[in-house]
């Protein structure tokens, strides 16, 4: 299969367990529902790739049981991976190995707070994994990574990261050296995490481009989440 997976490593929404950091400014059940949205629109935008590009839309997701739910904010014909036990790096690392197993030429993971992530940074990436033995990134303006994507599983990449922290996109290009894995740099993104972040993806609906990535690069539509945004800042509280 030539195929590239691109996938969203996800959460179902629930009140009191989704986004929590968003809780202030964003009450629980708020933060629940703004994690449905940008499920919703993160993955529009993989489905949009991949109608363009030789790739295939999942969703790597947990817990168990919650299917159902889940399904209602994917696209038709998106495929379902159970994410693995342990800390971040080890259920991105199963995660990308399941995908590769299930006979995909690459795979990648795109974290679930980056709802207006433009379809180029994803097609650029789909592009490089096709061409080898490497680790394609955008780094997350707090350091991280808003995508990370493989042709072969590299646990190293994934062992002993200080996850959540500043030093997340750093460590995992020193991993890369380490084992020498070629790297692939895509142009980076922001996390919709905080308070300040959602202050940032306020800003981006007003029309103020967010102060990462290429310049001239706009967002995605995100319509779910701009109308979240839009009807929070109304009435003081989304419906």
């Amino acid at each position: 299969m030539s195929t590239i997976a691109v996938a969203v490593i996800c959460k179902t929404p629930a009140p009191g367990k989704s986004k929590t950091r968003l809780s202030p400014p964003l009450h629980p059940d708020e933060c629940a529902a703004i994690s449905a949205c940008f499920i919703a629109d993160l993955t529009a935008t993989i489905a949009e790739v991949a109608e363009v590009a030789d790739a295939a839309g999942y969703a790597v997701y947990t817990p168990a049981g919650t299917e159902p739910a889940l399904r209602r904010l994917l696209p038709p014909g998106f495929g379902l991976v159970l994410q693995g036990e342990g800390d971040l790096g080890a259920r991105l690392h199963k995660g990308i190995s399941d995908l590769l197993d299930a006979g995909h030429a690459g795979a990648m993971l795109i974290n679930s707070d980056s709802p207006t992530l433009p379809a180029a940074i994803l097609r650029a990436a789909v592009e490089a994994l096709q061409g080898g033995d490497r680790v394609v990134l955008s780094p997350a303006a707090d350091g991280g990574y808003t995508l990370i994507g493989l042709t072969r599983p590299h646990a190293h990449l994934f062992a002993d990261i200080p996850w959540s922290t500043a030093d997340v996109y750093r460590l995992t290009l020193e991993r890369a050296r380490e084992i020498g894995l070629p790297v692939v740099e895509l142009p980076g993104w922001y996390d919709v995490d905080d308070a300040l972040s959602y202050a940032w993806l306020e800003q981006e609906i007003d029309g103020v481009p967010p102060a990462v990535g290429r310049p001239g690069m706009t967002g995605a539509p995100a319509p779910r989440t701009r109308a979240f945004v839009r009807a929070r800042r109304r009435t003081g509280r989304a419906a």
